[in-house]
């Protein structure tokens, strides 16, 4: 089976109404684009064409109509996002109709229009058949046409949802789900943001200025490993980071932006994502390729020719984990390390 993974996704929102009005000029004026999901998510859907299960981390809440706010009027260092209730059909038609769709609500956005927002969110993904995962610490059950049983779980830095920093707890979760199914991806939203955030390490990270634990992403890894999981896919920082093989075992740590409309920063290397496809045999990861993409401005993604992506993956991965680091060339094929 394939399965392709995304990074970070925003859609706007529909709660600070005077920003929304905003993008949406600028979408038409500069690029000619309409703000509908449908054509932001246009350009990306050749890179999913091949794929059996998409993981998607829906990084928004999902609705309109009045919501509870999580930012305070003015505030100037608070993000909040909902995208209109016509994501959740775009996010399904990213995969062929014989293909499964899995959303991750297991992040710092999927309640920003408060807990009856984060249900809304998931009611609204069900309903466009959109599987959810990430909302408690059952595994979401795939099935696909050959039979194979796949548990997806998603796990985030909070105690309202799976909590990737309690290991302990990680362990229990992952081997319950390799226990009832064939094979298990885990999603994790970890790490610290942004521009300085590229390098992955062995230690505790922590967000932005107010220094709030976003987990250890490799020990998270490990752990999940250890209890069965096959491929761990990882985003969050907003930057591509390195991605490792433990034994048959595949860790993506960040895949960086895949689509972000909203508010944001789209400076080098912030601009640059992937989608990650991995090939499963069983419960083993018999070969990977990375799809490279470029932001040119919020929510203008573009298939990227240039393959800086590769070369930046490539690169970190061979800093960070000298021993177990991937290796990409330059199509995306992801091999490993030769001693």
């Amino acid at each position: 089976m394939r399965v392709c993974a995304g990074g970070d996704m925003t859609f706007g929102t529909n709660l600070d109404t005077a920003w929304a009005k905003l993008g949406e000029r600028r979408l038409w004026s500069q690029f000619g684009l309409s703000a509908h999901p449908d054509s932001l998510l246009a350009p990306l859907r050749p890179l999913f064409a091949d794929a059996d299960v998409l993981v998607l981390n829906v990084e928004t809440a999902i609705g309109s109509g009045p919501a509870q706010r999580k930012c305070r009027p003015g505030s100037t260092n608070c993000w909040e996002f909902r995208g209109p209730v016509s994501v959740a059909p775009a996010l399904r038609t990213l995969g062929d109709s014989n293909a499964v769709v899995v959303g991750n609500v297991a992040n710092n956005h999927s309640r920003d229009a408060g807990p009856a927002g984060f249900v809304a969110t998931a009611r609204h993904l069900r309903d466009a058949g959109v599987l959810v995962t990430g909302m408690d610490t059952i595994a979401t059950a795939v099935r696909l046409p050959d039979s194979t049983r796949m548990g997806v779980l998603g796990f985030y830095t909070s105690a309202e949802m799976p909590d990737l920093r309690d290991l302990a707890a990680v362990r229990r979760h992952v081997a319950r789900a390799a226990a009832e199914f064939d094979v298990v991806v885990v999603t994790a939203h970890m790490g610290a943001e942004g521009i300085g955030a590229q390098r992955t390490r062995d230690t505790t990270e922590l967000f932005l200025s107010t220094k709030i634990n976003r987990g250890n992403p490799v020990a998270f890894a490990r752990a999940a490993f250890e209890a069965g999981a096959s491929l761990v896919v990882g985003h969050g920082p907003h930057v591509l980071r390195a991605a490792e093989w433990l034994d048959d075992r595949l860790a993506l740590y960040s895949l960086g932006n895949l689509v972000t409309y909203g508010p944001f920063n789209n400076s080098e290397p912030i601009n640059r994502g992937v989608v990650a496809c991995a090939d499963l045999d069983g419960r083993s990861v018999v070969g990977a390729q990375l799809r490279p993409t470029v932001q040119l401005a919020p929510g203008v993604v573009r298939v990227d020719g240039s393959g800086r992506a590769m070369r930046l993956i490539d690169s970190l991965s061979t800093l960070d984990f000298p021993a177990t680091g991937v290796r990409v060339d330059s199509w995306g094929e992801v091999f490993r390390r030769i001693p």
